[in-house]
């Protein structure tokens, strides 16, 4: 899966605060178990911690929205997407896919992702609330998007938006993610199109 990554202006976060009191919803029909990213494998084997990648069973659980809370998470979103420059896998790596944590402050929407995961789990977020999510963004290419559940709903963190919105808000098809009970097992989204509830919303 090719992953396309945008300008470096497009990636930084300004008037985040949009959306906190909307009623998001959870993601809907989460199906089967499903295969992983072969990214995310990778970066299982080539990272591993517990925290991580460990294949062990969490409660179901939300973050309650607080105003403190959310104003830790728009905090954490804004940073990742101001530090990290924008860079391709084949121009970073020199091969198609690859996971990493951006030690060196560049990569794809994969290190936007686990920068903002580490960082809110070091916040005091549960991990099992904090989902890496696999989409389709509105052009069709693949993506990934940090998925966090909330008791107000589901919301998306994402370096190609300017805000944090509700999943239903983001246009893309979202496509799997992982498990919130069991971080390296995913689940399959079903394809849930968003782009019409965008579109219909305008």
């Amino acid at each position: 899966m090719k992953f396309r990554v945008f300008k470096a202006a497009s990636m930084i976060c300004f008037g985040l605060l949009a959306g906190s009191t909307a009623e998001a919803q959870q993601v809907a029909s989460l199906g089967a178990s499903t295969s992983p990213p072969v990214g995310f494998v990778q970066f299982c084997r080539d990272y591993f911690s517990a925290e991580d990648c460990g294949n062990r069973e969490y409660p179901r659980t939300s973050i309650q929205l607080t105003e403190a809370n959310w104003k830790t998470i728009v905090k954490i979103n804004a940073e990742v997407n101001r530090e990290i420059t924008p860079i391709t896998d084949m121009d970073h790596w020199g091969v198609p896919e690859h996971w990493d944590y951006p030690t060196d402050s560049k990569g794809d929407c994969e290190e936007y992702v686990l920068e903002k995961r580490k960082r809110l789990i070091k916040a005091g977020f549960p991990l099992q609330t904090l989902l890496i999510t696999v989409v389709r963004d509105q052009k069709g290419d693949g993506h990934a998007v940090l998925t966090i559940k909330t008791d107000r709903g589901d919301f998306v963190l994402d370096n190609q938006a300017g805000k944090i919105l509700a999943w239903k808000e983001t246009g893309y098809r979202f496509v799997k993610r992982q498990s919130d009970e069991n971080p390296v097992r995913w689940v399959s989204l079903g394809g849930i199109d968003t782009s019409g509830v965008v579109a219909s919303s305008r």
